[in-house]
């Protein structure tokens, strides 16, 4: 199993749902990358070998999300069975548009702007996508974009809703507190296991 940080976070922002996910009989590997320095054309190659290693289940927060269906949507024979997206704008992310009309804050979206901003295409692949997403307004990405609706206080529930999605939760958690969740680890793991969002019955054996 391989996690995925978000845009501005390190790869050990990941370590808790790695313990989480461990516990529940998986074997997590945090994969960091290149967020807001790197971009997509320094993060996807190294990201596409990692995939095609061995088949496996991604979870990923924020941009991670993007990056991985970015990756799946141009190498469609990666060995990639299931995903879980933490709060990532998979439609496009108002914030980030927000943060991109201002030259003093375009740099903080560094080369991971334009994904960012455009989201990734309805989704057609052979793996299975899940996004749990938050609905606690506690993050500053709502000081750049005018959310109308639940949102985790940097991504808004309805950016989440990518069409073609095998599976889709709300949870009350902040942007960053997706990453802290129990009910998030629990769902993950339920996802991975058996394909939906809830917590598998109890003694179900992890794949």
């Amino acid at each position: 199993m391989v996690l995925l940080h978000g845009i501005w976070m390190p790869g050990l922002s990941m370590r808790w749902m790695a313990q989480r996910l461990a516990a529940a009989g998986y074997v997590p590997e945090i994969y960091a990358y290149p967020g807001a320095g790197g971009g997509p054309d320094a993060a996807l190659p190294p990201l596409v070998r990692r995939l095609s290693a061995e088949p496996c289940h991604v979870l990923a927060h924020s941009l991670g999300g993007l990056m991985t269906l970015s990756a799946l949507t141009a190498h469609p024979q990666l060995p990639v069975r299931r995903v879980v997206c933490l709060g990532s704008p998979l439609c496009g992310s108002a914030a980030a548009g927000g943060l991109a009309r201002r030259p003093w804050t375009l740099a903080a979206l560094g080369r991971s702007a334009q994904l960012l901003q455009r989201g990734c295409p309805p989704w057609r692949g052979r793996a299975e996508v899940a996004v749990i997403a938050g609905s606690s307004p506690h993050g500053l990405g709502r000081l750049f974009a005018g959310f109308d609706g639940d949102n985790d206080g940097t991504v808004s529930v309805a950016e989440t809703r990518l069409d073609g999605l095998a599976d889709h939760a709300v949870i009350p958690a902040s942007h960053t507190g997706l990453l802290f969740s129990p009910e998030a680890a629990a769902m993950a793991a339920a996802f991975f296991r058996h394909g939906r969002l809830r917590p598998a019955p109890a003694g179900a054996a992890a794949r």
